[in-house]
């Protein structure tokens, strides 16, 4: 038995799989785009700040990152930057070593999330 597709039933079709594939969108999370000093990188020289670029706009006042050594203590200078997708954090001069970066953010879509990743300094 053939059954008559109504128009109905085409737009119900089409409504679910708009929302099948738009809520990708809706559901996503600020992620870590790229950051500089990239992650696992060695830089020769002591970096100024550490910027990281997300994925998605940050809410600013729930939104930071901070920067410590090897033993934990921070060496970033002041609070970090938010504006847009990227927070930027200014840091000391840093001696030879390996660093941690430390970010937690929250999305303009109401999504946290957070992550670190280390760099290291090698010097001259």
């Amino acid at each position: 038995m053939i059954q008559k597709i109504t128009g109905a039933s085409v737009r119900i079709a089409v409504a679910c799989t708009i929302a099948v594939t738009s809520s990708g969108v809706a559901l996503a999370h600020a992620e870590l785009h790229h950051a500089s000093p990239e992650a696992g990188s060695a830089v020769s020289e002591s970096p100024r700040e550490v910027t990281l670029t997300f994925t998605d706009t940050l809410e600013a006042a729930f939104s930071s990152a901070d920067v410590t050594d090897s033993t934990g203590a921070r060496v970033n200078e002041g609070k970090s930057q938010v504006n847009g997708n990227t927070i930027r954090i200014g840091l000391m001069t840093l001696l030879p070593g390996s660093y941690r970066v430390h970010w937690r953010v929250l999305s303009v879509d109401t999504h946290r999330s957070e992550g670190s990743f280390t760099f290291s300094v090698n010097g001259r």
